[in-house]
């Protein structure tokens, strides 16, 4: 007949259930931690999707041949029609020369821009990047990506108007700053919306209709500070629009981070 056990065993007995229950806390807890990447492993993935998307780039060349080709035509038809506006030092002189300037940049922006996943698509990569890279890895090497071809684009469209349209530059650290922030916030909105249209049906046309509202505000904004710089108005008139194009970007990229996985996902 089986004893029941003593006061001791018991004690040992829930000792050995305490100390089980116990150790699965710090198992779970560690499981969790490898299953959450760090910010050094996202970095990582996000450097790897950034050198692969240039080297593919570099080896392809659709975007930045199609963006280039877009922005000579534009310098060129515009020095055409308007018999060397750049000439002019006026204030609507300066101002209709800002607006050229931008509006050239960004529907090269938008014929190039729109490849960012695409690409991804048409070769049937994206599951096998969704399979190696968290999403803020992915959405950082693509926004790092496009902010580069952003960068590279403004300096080419801004060299190629300097040269056909005769456009001066009197402040160029501003107006750097300036191309630079206006490159910021297209790369910021038009990431996520590269990533939304990847498997629509009519690509180009949806990402256009996306992409107008996000990018009228930091265009005027972006318009009206560049004609600042070309008079040479220096840093102080055109501080608000930096400011303003600074914290469009900062809202814009934080809002993508937190959307993107949700589009991701689906």
């Amino acid at each position: 007949m089986a004893q029941p056990p003593s006061p001791r065993q018991g004690e040992e007995i829930s000792d050995q259930q305490g100390t089980s229950v116990a150790g699965l806390a710090p198992i779970s807890n560690s499981a969790k931690a490898l299953s959450q990447p760090t910010t050094r492993a996202i970095l990582g993935a996000a450097w790897a999707i950034l050198i692969k998307d240039l080297r593919s780039e570099l080896r392809t060349r659709y975007a930045l041949n199609a963006m280039v080709l877009f922005a000579a035509c534009s310098a060129v038809m515009v020095s055409i029609g308007t018999t060397f506006i750049g000439m002019r030092r006026t204030d609507e002189a300066l101002l209709i020369q800002s607006s050229l300037l931008w509006i050239a940049i960004l529907f090269a922006a938008i014929t190039g821009l729109s490849r960012g996943f695409v690409y991804e698509e048409e070769t049937r990569t994206l599951a096998a990047l969704r399979l190696a890279a968290p999403p803020l890895a992915v959405y950082l090497g693509k926004f790092f990506f496009n902010l580069a071809i952003l960068l590279l684009l403004g300096v080419v469209t801004t060299l190629l108007f300097m040269v056909f349209v005769r456009i001066r530059v009197e402040s160029p650290l501003i107006f750097t700053a300036l191309l630079g922030s206006g490159g910021l916030c297209l790369a910021t909105a038009t990431t996520l919306l590269a990533a939304i249209i990847a498997r629509a049906s009519f690509k180009s046309a949806l990402f256009a209709v996306l992409a107008f509202p996000l990018l009228v505000p930091p265009l005027v904004i972006a318009i009206q500070g560049t004609a600042l710089t070309l008079g040479g108005g220096g840093l102080l008139p055109a501080l608000p629009s930096l400011q303003f194009l600074a914290a469009y970007s900062v809202a814009t990229f934080v809002a993508s981070l937190l959307l993107f996985p949700l589009v991701w996902e689906v």
